[in-house]
């Protein structure tokens, strides 16, 4: 106990944790200092276009779960088309599914980048804490769970991107807001959706060029799906949906369905 009491990780990490990440929201301090132990977890900042590691290779596994604190968003990028196939924002984790434990045993795919689009801050923990946190806490096992519900359904929402481009964009709108509302993350407290998405993430998402994405936004902006967003210096790569109920007749329209697309 009294190794136990020196190594306890730092009251502002497990604060941050609690109020901020989804896994660990609301979790009792103390109990959760038992399993978090500072001297094995590992606090790093990614920075943009450097590789993470690549997913799913085959016979290799994470040691770590990956806790977003900051920044990102972290991607995940399939070959040889390039598509981003997962977004992942503060408040969430990535990792999970490389983790030889629980659905990571036997979620496997083809061989996929991970990376941070822009700088992200993390906390890097253990697979055994992971497993001690997951055996001993329903409220943990649950949440662990979600977050593997949650990268299929964002998938499936990708494979309705359609080559309609107002289609395929409410798709990835919608895929982000269904994400990040189960996740508790949003919506804003004027019932938005706030989301840092640069034009060239919603391209590669939805295999669209850049220009036919600023087209698409701008006609969703003066619909009213969407809203600028001015005085901020990142304003050209946030993305802000004032009308989500709204996207989702787009989402469902088919061709020669949406009248503010001019092209048919």
């Amino acid at each position: 106990m009294a190794r136990q009491a020196k190594l306890d990780p730092s009251p502002d990490l497990l604060q941050d944790l609690i109020q901020h990440n989804f896994l660990f929201k609301g979790l009792d301090k103390s109990w959760l200092a038992a399993y978090l132990i500072d001297d094995q977890l590992v606090r790093e900042k990614l920075f943009s276009g450097r590789p993470i590691y690549t997913a799913f290779r085959p016979g290799q596994s994470l040691d770590y779960l990956y806790v977003q604190l900051g920044g990102g968003p972290v991607i995940i990028r399939s070959t040889p088309l390039d598509r981003i196939v997962a977004m992942t924002y503060p408040g969430s984790c990535f990792g999970m599914r490389n983790l030889d434990f629980d659905f990571g045993g036997v979620c496997r795919t083809f061989p996929s980048l991970v990376e941070a689009y822009k700088t992200t801050d993390v906390v890097k923990i253990p697979v055994e804490a992971v497993k001690a946190l997951h055996a001993e806490s329903e409220d943990f096992r649950e949440r662990y769970n979600l977050l593997f519900e949650l990268r299929e359904k964002f998938q499936y929402h990708l494979l309705n991107c359609s080559a309609y481009p107002p289609q395929a964009v409410a798709s990835l709108l919608r895929a982000l807001i269904y994400q990040e509302r189960n996740l508790g993350s949003q919506p804003q407290a004027n019932g938005s959706f706030l989301f840092d998405l640069p034009i060239d993430l919603i391209a590669r998402a939805c295999q669209l060029n850049h220009r036919t994405v600023e087209q698409v936004l701008k006609g969703m902006t003066q619909v009213g799906l969407l809203k600028a967003i001015k005085g901020s210096d990142n304003q050209g790569d946030v993305v802000c949906v004032v009308d989500p109920e709204g996207l989702k007749e787009v989402y469902g329209a088919t061709r020669d369905k949406v009248s503010w697309w001019p092209l048919k």
